[in-house]
């Protein structure tokens, strides 16, 4: 591995794209760990992340600790030229643990965990923090000065697990002493309903049992921030021991929907990775002919923009994963070029070898249960060569997107109250705008009030369902249309303020200026379409769905309204000129063709530039080299070969001809181009 380089923090990190894999030699069926090495660096492997799982192996019993794994990891790693990064083995506690401490599995709402399930614990019990501490300091203590050891990992995938007992509700009561008195807090949250004012502190309930919007959603970011303060707790305990050129990472995982999907409801990331060198992720994915790249990109761009535009390391990505994800040939090699894509300065699967027994029995590694080479291994040799070729020149290159989504998970906790039709959330209605730009090519970056962007950098930012949001948030936002911005806010945008008390205003609230349109009536809508067949759309593609807001123009120009036999007076999206910019506002939830055509208008009356004559599955991605010169990724998520456009084709090809002859991109093909301007 080429040497580290200063981080924007100060940090230390590789100066190359890593390539790595899990590998946990407690799991091994036999005693191969010199043979797994020497594949892997056959294969061009570079890296290693061992031991977060293993902390009943790490501490048989409290105070005794055993490093046989650790230590022949790191020997075989160190005899292959192979770096490490060590996890803290917390996210799974020991047997023992368990038995001498019951209080220390969570209780949730429905009541205590079982042992068994990993992340069964609560993350505050001073008994967990105890033993987590303990065993965090004795490894990294044993590890920090071994050569081959370039970074940590903070816990696995950390969330609160819906942590909600006794403990964790008297802490929430006292921060919210901290920021309410009694009778604020009654006015906040709307408490005189259903007679829950609360009157005493000492007469504060449980909010297992809430069913007000407000409480649910105030205790949702506790939560949130009981992570936060827990990985930079753990992140201050590593640095106690880490050298100055080791690095501290964590693998934030995304919201689910059978796979990597949307926001992660429970985490902040934006708060959470502050405490970090570099931000981790873990992003998995259908494959085979449900293989699109969104989940990758979207993945991608969401950790990039938590650390202002700081790349990041993708921890935990599959090589065959589920049964029905095994990919087919070409994939395994376009999914690792879609990561670094979208500014990954590392990629690792998850793991080298599938376990023989327990839960994830079928969830597979790089090779199957026979440790033997494969062709997944196969590509995966290919992809590791060209990436320890390629890496010091590809590493850290920079992405000045002209283009963002604006999310919030205050905006998601509370559309989890309120679910729209169909069981649709927030990460329903956001992810269709974000795919639309993606399959487009307009690249864009995910933002969040909880973050540093800059808003000003952008022509144009997409503002999809806003639900919650103080009326100093919305300022800035329209702050940023009236200096010449182009905002797309959606339906069911400025309805609640912060504390997610619907406003006492004509609807939107703090976004009706700005956006040139009230409303106070709304619905489901049955057989709704529009009146207008915008961007050459007709039928199904003009339908309406999941709701419908009555929408009044003031000063808004209206592109559609509503086709209805009893309401066909009503805008569905209007367009204002607000300063010296533009609002554009949707009263429903569009279909994916009509999103597509109104984010590609917008962005052309903003100004934004992109490759107009490429979409998917013709991906295109670009960013700036650290010697200035531009990359251009082309990606066919195609199983047909795919025609470039001529003004695609030009520059230094950095991959084998083999994907990329003359003007077609081979199935599944990647090529990528350095741009000499």
């Amino acid at each position: 591995m080429s040497g580290p380089v200063a981080a924007q923090d100060g940090s230390r990190l590789p100066d190359t794209i890593l390539y790595g894999v899990a590998y946990y030699d407690e799991y091994t069926p036999v005693d191969r760990i010199d043979e797994d090495f020497r594949l892997m660096r056959e294969a061009n492997i570079s890296v290693v992340r061992i031991a977060e799982s293993t902390w009943g192996t790490l501490e048989p019993q409290p105070g005794v600790f055993d490093f046989t794994h650790v230590d022949r990891m790191l020997a075989a790693a160190q005899a292959n030229g192979i770096s490490v990064i060590v996890g803290t083995p917390t996210y799974a506690i020991p047997t023992w643990l368990a038995r001498e401490h019951p209080d220390v599995l969570v209780t949730r709402p429905e009541g205590q965990a079982r042992f068994g399930y990993r992340q069964n614990m609560d993350i505050t019990n001073p008994h967990y923090r105890e033993a987590a501490e303990r065993v965090i300091r004795a490894l990294i203590a044993h590890v920090a000065d071994h050569p081959s050891v370039i970074g940590y990992q903070v816990d696995n995938e950390t969330k609160a697990y819906n942590t909600a007992g006794p403990n964790v509700q008297a802490a929430f009561v006292a921060a919210m002493r901290e920021r309410f008195t009694l009778d604020e807090l009654n006015d906040a949250w709307g408490l005189n309903y259903w007679s829950n004012r609360i009157n005493s502190w000492e007469d504060f309930p449980s909010t297992t049992g809430t069913m007000n919007a407000s409480v649910g959603n105030a205790f949702a970011a506790f939560q949130r921030d009981l992570v936060t303060e827990f990985l930079a707790w753990q992140a201050g305990i590593v640095r106690e021991y880490a050298r100055p050129d080791q690095f501290v990472t964590q693998n934030f995982d995304l919201g689910w929907r059978g796979h990597s999907y949307g926001v992660q409801p429970e985490v902040n990331h934006w708060e959470a990775a502050e405490a970090l060198d570099v931000a981790g992720v873990d992003i998995y994915h259908p494959t085979q002919d449900d293989l699109t790249g969104a989940e990758i990109a979207f993945g991608g761009d969401l950790t990039r923009s938590l650390r202002d535009g700081q790349n990041y390391f993708v921890m935990e990505t599959e090589a065959q994963g589920f049964p029905q994800w095994t990919p087919y040939p070409g994939q395994l090699r376009l999914q690792a070029f879609s990561h670094l894509a979208s500014g990954a300065d590392m990629l690792a699967y998850w793991h080298w070898a599938t376990t023989a027994n327990a839960v994830e029995t079928y969830w597979r590694g790089l090779l199957a249960q026979d440790y033997q080479p494969n062709e997944l291994y196969e590509a995966a040799q290919g992809i590791g060569a060209d990436i320890a070729r390629l890496g010091p020149a590809l590493h850290g290159m920079e992405k000045h997107n002209q283009v963002a989504v604006y999310v919030s998970n205050a905006s998601l906790s509370a559309m989890d109250w309120f679910r729209l039709p169909g069981n649709n959330g927030y990460n329903e209605v956001m992810r269709p705008f974000y795919d639309a730009l993606y399959r487009q090519n307009i690249e864009a970056d995910i933002i969040s009030p909880d973050g540093e962007a800059d808003l000003s950098q952008y022509r144009m930012i997409v503002v999809p369902a806003l639900y919650a949001a103080s009326d100093e948030e919305i300022e800035r936002l329209n702050a940023y249309a009236r200096a010449g911005g182009h905002l797309v806010y959606t339906f069911k945008s400025g309805f609640s303020d912060e504390n997610t008390q619907v406003r006492y205003a004509t609807q939107p609230g703090a976004i009706a200026e700005a956006a040139g349109v009230t409303y106070q009536t709304f619905t489901e809508p049955q057989e709704v379409s529009l009146d207008t067949p915008l961007y050459d759309l007709e039928g199904e593609a003009l339908n309406v769905r999941w709701w419908m807001e009555f929408l009044h123009p003031t000063t808004a120009e209206v592109l559609a309204r509503y086709k209805h036999h009893s309401w066909p007076d009503y805008a569905a999206i209007t367009r204002n000129s607000y300063g010296a910019g533009e609002v554009t506002y949707i009263g429903f939830m569009p279909s994916d063709a009509l999103i597509a055509g109104l984010l590609a208008d917008t962005a052309h009356r903003a100004g934004v530039t992109w490759h107009e004559d490429a979409d998917w599955p013709l991906i295109v991605r670009e960013g700036t080299l650290r010697d200035g010169s531009r990359v251009r990724y082309l990606l066919n998520y195609s199983r047909d070969a795919i025609a470039v456009p001529a003004d695609l084709r030009g520059g230094t090809s950095l991959l084998s001809q083999a994907d990329f002859q003359n003007t077609d991109l081979a199935p599944w093909g990647v090529a990528i181009m350095r741009i000499e301007d």
